[in-house]
């Protein structure tokens, strides 16, 4: 596998690299290109197109960032044991888990390996030789660059599961290099929305994010035109039902006690925040490019139904499983054939109760913002990325109280004003706003902690 990215699947064509197209599914109503039908023409993900459709019945190959992971190791599991469907060709991680990035690729027979940290270098291949012992061992890619290079090689799908907006580079290779993405790394699209835009084909993304992959299911049964809304769920994090003076005083431990899922800290946080919903709610508008008046979030304990469709008649279509990670996974890399035995299924032998609740907005006024940046749009969506997790490790060093979180992200934001929209967006542009915002926020808790002091 050369280290130089494959030839663009939006170019010329070579054998190795095919030109991809879309393929209509099913009638998905009036073609949203059509002038006169009134419909956006700027759908990232559509589940009734499917971008350069496999042939054949051999399995795909898959390249997956972010290996040694949460959505990387649920990933690997789902290829393994279903061999006849996918075969990973490259894998990439940050390099702090050398040891399970080098069984991972043995287990796998992955020809190429990346590592952001060339420090690592040694490591990784001392670890990569105990586990092939005489056999030639894979290429290995190192160098901040190197998950974008192995996202740009040859494969037919890429599954970004990289946290943190350093995944949008890889991203943007993916869809330049015209492989289909499967979507795990939801800073691509909240800092770099336009520069994903421009280079997406219909039917190329297929998002993994849990709430994503049910709104692209419940999309398949019905046609666009047919949209009221969109309803996005929320477990409501560890501080369900609190009011906005009983946050005041919570713990870092409290926050991290979330009451369904098992996940990082930053997501986790973000979790008690709710502001991992307000990104959702920009990443459903540029996916689907519903306005924003037309997303919802609900509070919904379980964490059973992912999220949901309403539309025009009234009906509304739910997509439902047990939480658990590699059903959405299945999803992007399968689509649009379904995985049998992904995840788990519901007994439905058993009784069980399912709760919706409003957002309570007060409390939690994340959500909000996020449709407030995601309307300012340009620079705005990474500046509150930025100095939002800049002030979760803020709040974790113990610099910023639980409710600073988000007044400081406001504070930022309100500084940064409204971005030019008539300049198109640029990747100097996002990292030039980010830097800022970074800095703007370590220094408003710096000032946060001195003055608690």
């Amino acid at each position: 596998m050369s280290d130089s990215p494959a030839p663009s699947g939006h170019g010329s064509e070579t054998p190795s690299t095919p030109r991809r197209h879309a393929l209509s599914l099913a009638a998905p109503g009036p073609d949203p290109s059509t002038p006169g039908t009134g419909l956006a023409t700027r759908a990232l993900a559509d589940p009734h197109r499917v971008y350069d459709p496999v042939v054949g019945d051999g399995p795909k190959d898959v390249v997956i960032l972010g290996s040694t992971g949460s959505i990387g190791t649920q990933a690997i599991d789902l290829v393994l044991r279903n061999p006849d469907r996918f075969r990973v060709t490259g894998l990439s991680a940050n390099g702090g888990r050398v040891a399970l990035l080098a069984e991972q690729a043995h287990l796998l027979r992955a020809s190429t390996v990346a590592v952001a940290r060339e420090d690592v270098v040694p490591a990784l291949r001392e670890a990569l030789s105990a586990r092939y012992g005489a056999e030639p061992l894979p290429e290995i890619l190192a160098g901040p660059d190197a998950a974008t290079r192995l996202a740009a090689s040859d494969c037919h799908t890429v599954l970004n599961g990289i946290t943190g907006s350093i995944g949008l580079a890889p991203t943007l290779a993916a869809l330049k290099a015209g492989r289909t993405l499967a979507l795990a790394n939801k800073e691509s699209l909240i800092v770099g929305g336009p520069l994903v835009k421009d280079l997406a084909e219909p039917g190329q993304i297929i998002p993994v994010d849990s709430e994503h992959a049910a709104l692209f299911q419940a999309l398949a049964s019905g046609n666009r035109a047919d949209i009221r809304k969109l309803v996005v769920t929320a477990s409501g994090g560890p501080f369900r039902g609190r009011t906005k003076a009983q946050l005041a005083d919570v713990t870092v431990e409290d926050a991290l006690a979330h009451p369904t899922w098992a996940m990082g800290p930053v997501i986790t946080i973000n979790s008690a925040t709710l502001v991992n919903k307000g990104l959702e709610v920009i990443e459903a508008h540029l996916l689907y490019d519903i306005p924003f008046d037309r997303i919802e979030v609900v509070v919904h304990p379980q964490s059973y139904v992912h999220s949901m469709v309403e539309f025009t008649d009234g009906s509304t279509i739910a997509q439902a499983t047990p939480p658990d990670m590699r059903g959405p996974i299945a999803v992007g890399l399968g689509w649009p054939e379904r995985v049998p035995d992904a995840a788990p299924a519901f007994d439905w032998s058993k009784a069980s109760t399912w709760e919706f609740f409003p957002l309570d907005n007060d409390a939690f006024p994340s959500v909000n913002l996020a449709r407030h940046v995601g309307q300012l749009a340009g620079t705005a969506p990474a500046v509150f990325n930025a100095a939002n997790e800049e002030c979760v490790e803020a709040f974790r060093t113990g610099a910023l109280p639980f409710d600073g979180i988000i007044d400081t992200v406001t504070r930022v934001v309100d500084e940064h004003g409204t971005p030019d929209r008539g300049t198109s967006l640029t990747v100097a542009d996002v990292l030039e706003a980010e830097t800022w915002a970074r800095t703007r926020a370590r220094q408003l808790a710096a000032q946060t902690a001195e003055a608690r002091a």
